[in-house]
């Protein structure tokens, strides 16, 4: 997606034509990108690829052009990208513990009613709040695991988009995995 940056530019600039070649570019790579990260959710997920870039795609482009945010490039875009997605899916798993939306119940397909359904290996909730924590305290490395997680960005893409060498991107993944585990698992991470 080389055009992405000068596309930004020119839209940022005033230019429609641009900000119009920009969207289908940005919609399929949002789009592969969702639908990397859907392939990591548990069967019967209520949200979908499409809906997640959908939802996305609201809350990054506003109907009120008046209220255009402004892109200082592709790298912005797609943290934004990657927070909009993050916050999507995190509020999805909220919705889903409530009582009012079933709380622990699990669907079940009628058809395999014999088969266990195995409980989620990832809980969103507890991963947002030890995010949050994480990006109290390091904003570069929160940043970074929402563009490798959220965004599914490679590490060498987020070491660009992040302006850091690919080695510290390397350590700082390492890191932030461990210090969002040990928080998610109760103990006090180190610092």
């Amino acid at each position: 997606m080389p055009n992405v940056t000068r596309l930004l530019e020119a839209a940022k600039a005033g230019d429609r034509q641009a900000a119009a070649d920009l969207l289908p570019l940005v919609y399929d790579e949002l789009r592969r990108l969702a639908a990397a990260k859907m392939a990591t959710e548990n069967p019967g997920h209520t949200l979908e690829a499409t809906a997640l870039v959908h939802e996305a795609y609201l809350r990054l482009i506003p109907c009120d052009e008046r209220e255009s945010p402004v892109w200082d490039g592709r790298g912005h875009f797609f943290a934004a990208a990657a927070e909009a997605m993050r916050r999507i899916l995190v509020d999805s798993a909220r919705r889903r513990q409530t009582e009012k939306h079933g709380g622990g119940l699990h669907r079940h397909d009628a058809n395999l009613i014999t088969i266990a359904a195995t409980e989620p290996t990832e809980d969103l909730v507890a991963l947002d709040e030890a995010l949050n924590k994480l990006a109290q305290i390091y904003p570069i490395k929160a940043e970074l695991v929402k563009l490798r997680y959220f965004a599914g960005l490679t590490i060498e893409q987020a070491a660009i988009n992040l302006n850091i060498s690919a080695a510290t991107a390397k350590r700082y993944w390492v890191y932030s995995r461990a210090w969002l585990f040990q928080a998610i698992m109760g103990s006090s991470p180190g610092e």
